[in-house]
């Protein structure tokens, strides 16, 4: 197994959120431009800075536990937008202390994308917080400064434009987003045009579904893979699963997508070997629907694929508006032999309640409790603890986020079934899927 070793302060990282650290983002930001230098060209770099209105208020009424807490769940909801919208290695998600955090692109993007990603984030750290004591329902507001960094313009001056910019733009009410040139788009109207085109790439179906393989911890066969949506749009470039649920739901087309995702995705499993798994996602949209289970069985039988080879996967999210419903629904799926799973486990507050009533199968444990687990004992503790609850519950343990061999060594000692990251594949079209299974396994013929 891999060696844990104790860490008290790690410089490179931000000791609550876990996100990157000050000097880690001055290092990242300047390396990106350093390489672009030595090849003769400019870094394409985009950054913003998202600052939490009144977040002291938080701490004043509420303590700092409450603080701490909300704190750490819009750093993952900043870490997971990122991991949605951009490619592996080219973005950096970082605490700069207090309620300030930084979001960074090494990549060449639109000055409407920029600004449009600025918008879908405001809205994604809106969303309430809850389980955190006395607080309730939290919302937390952010206002957000953007900026293209100019050629000559090193990670200190990157900062300070930032930080001026943000300053200015919490003194004038209304405006939540601002760049560093004082440019301003004319709010909402970006999102309106983006609502429209949805449904008109629905029905031209140019929605993309990829797959990430899911992958054994006892022997390293694909034993799977977790189907999820990619827009890439014309003007504003790809747009990532959770912003295109986003946007479904601002224009109530969370249905038709989700069936066209469901659809897609179950005829391509459909001609998998038996031994393969298809996972997908399902919204609280579709959980509210009394007649969800009954049509979704219809839709299974209708492409062909068989039910016990099908995992359905929720969130904490989809639970929330009503659990009694949520757990008929899933009983009824369950019963017709498709398997549950609650995902991001660790993520936020979880109601344990979840675990007692739900037909579950297994539990994926969010890439937050994956991320210490080589270098720090008390995340190996936790990790210790939520396998243990798991097999006491009789619940398979899906690993997500795993990047590297000691993660994943530490992970199939601890009892974890499977994993799902970087290490074995990134999401891969539909061919390319097909394509890796014979290096991974003999499965599929």
């Amino acid at each position: 197994m891999a060696s844990v070793a104790k860490r008290d302060v790690d410089p490179l990282r931000d000791d609550l959120t876990g996100l990157a650290s000050v000097e880690t983002a001055h290092r990242t930001l300047a390396a990106w431009q350093q390489s672009a230098i030595a090849d003769g060209r400019t870094a394409p770099v985009h950054a913003m800075l998202i600052g939490l209105a009144r977040f002291n208020a938080v701490n004043l009424a509420y303590g700092e536990d409450a603080g701490d807490g909300a704190l750490v769940t819009t750093a993952q909801r900043i870490l997971h937008f990122a991991e949605d919208e951009f490619e592996e290695g080219d973005w950096l998600a970082a605490r700069l202390g207090g309620g300030n955090f930084l979001l960074a692109a090494h990549e060449a993007c639109s000055r409407e994308r920029w600004q449009w990603l600025a918008e879908a984030l405001a809205d994604a750290v809106a969303h309430p917080i809850s389980g955190l004591g006395d607080a309730g329902n939290l919302r937390l507001w952010a206002r957000i400064a953007l900026m293209r960094p100019a050629p000559g313009e090193g990670p200190t001056m990157i900062f300070d434009r930032l930080a001026e910019t943000l300053e200015e733009a919490r003194t004038h009410k209304g405006r939540r987003i601002l760049w560093s040139d004082r440019g301003l788009t004319v709010p909402g109207r970006r999102s309106a045009e983006v609502d429209a085109d949805l449904l008109g790439a629905i029905d031209a179906d140019q929605i993309e579904i990829v797959y990430q393989p899911q992958v054994s911890l006892d022997d390293g066969t694909i034993i799977g893979a977790e189907a999820l949506a990619r827009w890439q749009h014309p003007q504003l470039g790809r747009i990532g699963a959770s912003q295109l649920f986003a946007i479904a739901e601002r224009t109530d087309h969370v249905a038709q997508l989700s069936r066209h995702i469901a659809e897609r995705a179950l005829s391509d499993a459909a001609s998998w070997n038996a031994d393969l798994r298809l996972s997908l996602n399902i919204t609280p949209a579709d959980l509210a629907s009394r007649s969800f289970a009954r049509e979704f069985l219809k839709l299974i039988a209708e492409s062909g694929h068989a039910p016990d080879r099908l995992t359905i996967e929720i969130t904490e999210h989809s639970l929330v508006s009503d659990l009694e419903r949520s757990a008929e629904a899933l009983r009824e799926l369950s019963a017709a032999g498709v398997q549950v799973a609650l995902d991001d486990f660790g993520a936020g507050f979880c109601n344990f309640r979840y675990l007692k009533i739900l037909p579950l199968d297994a539990i994926k444990l969010d890439r937050a409790m994956i991320d210490g687990i080589t270098t720090d004992e008390r995340d190996l503790a936790v990790l210790r603890g939520i396998v243990a609850m798991a097999k006491a519950l009789g619940l398979k343990v899906i690993a997500e986020g795993v990047e590297n061999e000691d993660q994943r060594a530490i992970a199939a000692s601890e009892g974890c079934e499977y994993y799902q990251g970087y290490l074995c594949s990134k999401p891969l079209e539909h061919a390319e899927f097909l394509a890796l299974l014979p290096e991974h396994s003999g499965l599929f013929r």
